[in-house]
């Protein structure tokens, strides 16, 4: 088959050809006209009920779109700023705990020192009641024994001289027995 164009080349060169050429397509004026007038009429309800219709359907979700973009830069941002906070925060927080740290411990070794001092000193109390219990032990087992020596000086010359001694004598020994118990 013959393509179109050369079709449509030799008809202008002869006219009767142009001829023959719409009969064999089978073109008639009306229908021709009436075919444009229903084509525009297509088109014209096309671009008003389809074409326009989704133009602004494509519009608005261009729209939405870009508002997502914006919005998505916007919490983006957002987002950096509260993780930025978020971790100022925590630093803030860490440095306020490493100070209570650092507090505590400076109390706990103040209460470590004064309790420390005061064991120090109920220690030396003890101590000193302790030596001044046995000095006072010490005295009184001193006063005892001195006692004790001298009656056991007075019996014992009592019964090596065989004869009575009166208070005066026994008191008079019993100072020469504390003084050599002394001495």
């Amino acid at each position: 088959m013959t393509p179109y164009y050369i079709l449509a080349a030799a008809a202008t060169t002869e006219e009767g050809k142009v001829e023959a050429i719409i009969k064999q397509f089978g073109w008639h004026p009306q229908l021709f006209f009436s075919q444009l007038i229903v084509f525009g009429i297509v088109i014209f309800a096309l671009n008003k009920f389809a074409y326009k219709p989704i133009l602004q359907v494509l519009d608005d979700r261009r729209k939405r779109i870009e508002e997502s973009l914006t919005s998505a830069e916007k919490i983006k941002t957002e987002l950096a700023e509260t993780e930025a906070a978020r971790k100022k925060i925590l630093e803030n927080a860490n440095t306020h705990a490493n100070q209570l740290i650092e507090e505590a411990r400076s109390a706990a070794n103040k209460v470590k020192d004064q309790e420390t001092q005061k064991a120090i000193s109920q220690a030396e109390q003890i101590i000193s009641k302790a030596r001044e219990a046995a000095q006072a032990d010490h005295e009184r087992m001193l006063t005892e024994l001195k006692s004790e020596v001298g009656k056991l000086v007075v019996q014992t010359t009592a019964q090596v001289t065989g004869k009575v001694l009166t208070d005066e004598d026994q008191k008079r020994l019993v100072d020469e027995a504390n003084k050599q118990i002394a001495a």
